[in-house]
């Protein structure tokens, strides 16, 4: 064959390449497997939170604030013996009591709302 011979592709490749896939666009490739679908409760409960005890609160202006020094008393908005508010994050979700768990505080639940992370999951 000399250089100067037109070369005949469908002639070369017939029988290698089918004629329609010369042209054609590349086959999809296969969807890759879904993946597993996680339990979104399962995650949750492992998302780490802060957990807090209100002992109470006040308002005051800041000219009294900045009076404030040691041995100040500010009156909170709770009773003595009141049982105060449990929070997650900032969100009360309960109350309790303060008591003495070894040598730290601790909290007694004395009322908490259902906490269900299910109904967080889609």
């Amino acid at each position: 064959m000399d250089i100067s011979d037109q070369i005949d592709l469908n002639t070369m490749l017939d029988g290698v390449i089918p004629d329609d896939a010369l042209f054609d666009e590349p086959a999809e490739t296969p969807a890759a497997p879904a993946k597993p679908r996680r339990d979104l409760s399962q995650m949750l409960r492992k998302i780490p939170v802060t957990v807090t005890l209100e002992v109470g609160s006040t308002k005051i202006s800041l000219y009294e604030l900045l009076a404030i020094e040691q041995g100040s008393v500010l009156e909170l908005n709770k009773l003595a013996g009141e049982p105060l508010v449990i929070k997650v994050n900032g969100t009360p979700v309960g109350r309790a009591e303060v008591v003495v768990s070894g040598e730290n505080y601790g909290l007694k639940v004395v009322e908490m709302e259902h906490l269900d992370l299910d109904t967080l999951a889609p």
